[in-house]
C-alpha cells in the first residue's frame, strides 16, 4: 500500500431497503488511496447492495457518500464514472457480438472528423494492456474469448474511462488457478499505483493474499474492519459466519457397494466439434463420492454435459442404474433418479425471469402435489419454496422475486436446495459451492457427505483442489480429455494432483515421490 494514508471514499451510515428487508444497515466503509480493500460477508449479506450503490445502480436510502471528505451524490454509473468509480461485475456487462474494443469504447467513443477513431482507441487499449499485464485481443469477438480476457477486457474498460477507484465484484469466481494469480498480480500492479480497490470476494487465502484490510458485513450490518496481516483466516470466517467455522469436514471410511454410473469409452465433441471427451471409461459405486480434478477447458464440462442429457455423445456407452442412457432426455434422465447441480448456473440452473418459488419446481411443476388436472398448485409451489429456503438458508426479499434478484451465492444455494430435495441416487456436482461463503461451504460439503452416507453416489467436479481432496473418497485426474489417473484421496495430495492437472504422467508423478521431489503427505 502507498505511504498515502487518506481516505477516498467513506460511505457512512449507509442503510438501503426494499420494503420491510433491510439490505443495508447503517454500513460504514473507509477505502484509502492505494488500498486494497475487501468485502468479506455471507452469501446475501448485502455486499454487491453495497457496492452497486457506490457504481450508482442503486440510491441509498439513507446515509450519505463522501469523496476526499466532500459529500456526493452518485445518482447512475454515468455520474461514478466521472467520479472515477468503475466497477467489474461478477456477471460482465459485455455484448458478445462485438469485438472488445467496440465494447471497451462503448459509450466513449473517440472521435475524428465527426467519425469513430477506432484505432487511437485500439493503440490506448494496448498500452493499457501492456502497461498493467492484463493480455487481449482488442479484435476478438467476445462470444470467441476465454472468461478470463473477459474479465481483462472488464478492467480495461473502467481503466480506459479513467477509473481510479475500481470495485471488482466476485472476480476470481469462474477463472482457473493460473488466471487467478496474474489477477492477484495486476491488483497489486494497480495498488502501487495509487488506484483505490475494493475486492468483493468469499476466498479467505484471496484476502490474506491481496488485501490491506477487510470489513466484514454480517446480514446487512457492518461487524469490525481489520487488518488482514494481523487476522487469521480463522477469525475472519468466524466473524463472518457469526460461530465458529470448521474449514477440514469430518467423514468416516467410504463404505461403496455396487456401480450407479459406468461410463464406457466415451467420446464428446465441443461446439467447435474436436473432442473434448477422449474414450474415457469409469464407475461411480453407490456410497462413494468420486472427484473429477483438472484445469478448466481439459473436457469436464463437457463431461458432466453429456452425461446429464445436455450434450449429444459421439460414441461410447453410458449406463445408469444399469441402463444406457446416450439417448434419453434430460427430463428422462432426471425421472430416473439423477440430479445435477450444473456449473453455469443461469444457463442450466435457473429462470432468471421468473419467480424463485417457481424454479424450485423446474423438475417437478408436472407432477402431483405441485399440478392436477393440468392446473398448478400454488399453495404446494409456495409452501415447498419456503420449506427449502428456511432448510438451505436462502436469502431474498421474498419468494416472488424473480431469481434474477438474488446474490449469486443465494441463487447457487437455491439449486442446490432443488436437487437434493429431489432425493437422487446419484448426484452430479459441478463446482457446487463456487460464489459461496464458507459457512454456505461448509454446509454443502456435510450434505454432500450425508448424499454418500445413505448409500446414494456422488460425482464432484470442482476446480477447488481443496474441496476434491476434502470430500472426495476417489478422485479423476483429468487431463487433454483422458484421464491421468484414478486414485484414492487419502493417498495423495494437492502437489501431485495438481502436477497431473498440468500433463504430468501418473508414473511420473510415483517417481518424483520416490525420489522426495513431491511431499506424498495429503494436505488440504
Amino acid at each position: 500500500m502507498t505511504e498515502v494514508n487518506y481516505p477516498v471514499i467513506e460511505m457512512r451510515d449507509i442503510t438501503k431497503q426494499f420494503g420491510d428487508f433491510y439490505a443495508n444497515k447503517n454500513i460504514n466503509l473507509e477505502l484509502r488511496k492505494g488500498e486494497i480493500h475487501a468485502l468479506l460477508g455471507e452469501n446475501g449479506a448485502g455486499k454487491s447492495t453495497l457496492m452497486n450503490m457506490l457504481s450508482g445502480l442503486l440510491q441509498p436510502t439513507s446515509g450519505q457518500i463522501y469523496m476526499h471528505n466532500k459529500p456526493v451524490e452518485i445518482v447512475d454509473p454515468t455520474t461514478a464514472n466521472r467520479l472515477g468509480i468503475g466497477m467489474v461485475h461478477q456477471h460482465f456487462m459485455l455484448i458478445e457480438d462485438f469485438s472488445i474494443v467496440e465494447n471497451i469504447i462503448l459509450g466513449s467513443e473517440p472521435q475524428k472528423f465527426g467519425i469513430i477513431d477506432k484505432q487511437s482507441a485500439k493503440e490506448e487499449i494496448l498500452e493499457l494492456s501492456k502497461r498493467y499485464g492484463l493480455s487481449i485481443d482488442p479484435d476478438a469477438k467476445v462470444e470467441t474469448i476465454s472468461v478470463g480476457m473477459q474479465q481483462r477486457a472488464e478492467i480495461i474498460k473502467t481503466l480506459y474511462r479513467g477509473a481510479d477507484i475500481l470495485i471488482f465484484d466476485e472476480p476470481t469466481a469462474v477463472l482457473t488457478p493460473q488466471e487467478i494469480d496474474d489477477l492477484m498480480l495486476t491488483l497489486r500492479a494497480l495498488a502501487d499505483e495509487g488506484k483505490s480497490i475494493i475486492i468483493i470476494t468469499h476466498k479467505l487465502d484471496e484476502i490474506k493474499k491481496v488485501a490491506d484490510r477487510c470489513t466484514v458485513i454480517r446480514r446487512g450490518e457492518s461487524i469490525d474492519t481489520v487488518d488482514v496481516a494481523t487476522t487469521t483466516s480463522k477469525e475472519l470466517a468466524d466473524m463472518m459466519v457469526g460461530r465458529s467455522v470448521n474449514f477440514r469436514t469430518e467423514k468416516t471410511e467410504a463404505n461403496p457397494s455396487e456401480v450407479m454410473l459406468a461410463v464406457e469409452n466415451l467420446v464428446v465433441k465441443n461446439e467447435r466439434g474436436l473432442d473434448a471427451v477422449r474414450n474415457l471409461s469409469f464407475t461411480v459405486r453407490k456410497g462413494e463420492i468420486v472427484g473429477i480434478a483438472g484445469i478448466d477447458g481439459n473436457g469436464q464440462t463437457e463431461l458432466v454435459l453429456a452425461l446429464t442429457g445436455l450434450m449429444p455423445i459421439d460414441s461410447g456407452a453410458v449406463h445408469f442404474k444399469g441402463e444406457e442412457i446416450n439417448n434419453k432426455s434430460t427430463r428422462e434422465i432426471t425421472e430416473m433418479g439423477m440430479a445435477h447441480i450444473p456449473e453455469d448456473r443461469h444457463k442450466y440452473g435457473l429462470s432468471l425471469e421468473t419467480k424463485l418459488e417457481d424454479n424450485f419446481v423446474l423438475q417437478e411443476y408436472y407432477k402431483k402435489p405441485y399440478s392436477q388436472g393440468g392446473f398448478l398448485n400454488f399453495k404446494e409451489i409456495n409452501q415447498k419454496a419456503l420449506r427449502l429456503m428456511k432448510e438451505y438458508d436462502v436469502r431474498a426479499a421474498s419468494e416472488k422475486v424473480p431469481a434474477r434478484a438474488l446474490s449469486g451465492g443465494n441463487q447457487q444455494k437455491a439449486i442446490i436446495a432443488r436437487e437434493l430435495d429431489l432425493k437422487p441416487d446419484l448426484l452430479i456436482a459441478a463446482n457446487p459451492t463456487r460464489g459461496l461463503d464458507v459457512g454456505a461451504i461448509e454446509y454443502i460439503h456435510k450434505a454432500l457427505i450425508q448424499q454418500r452416507d445413505q448409500n446414494k453416489a456422488v460425482l464432484l467436479m470442482s476446480f477447488e483442489l481443496d474441496e476434491i481432496l476434502n470430500v472426495s473418497d476417489r478422485i479423476i485426474v483429468m487431463y487433454d480429455g483422458k484421464i491421468i489417473a484414478t486414485l484414492n484421496a487419502n493417498e495423495t495430495n494437492e502437489q501431485e494432483i495438481g502436477l497431473m492437472m498440468a500433463g504430468t504422467s501418473y508414473d511420473e508423478v510415483l517417481r518424483l515421490r520416490e525420489e522426495g521431489g513431491v511431499n506424498n503427505e495429503q494436505t488440504v
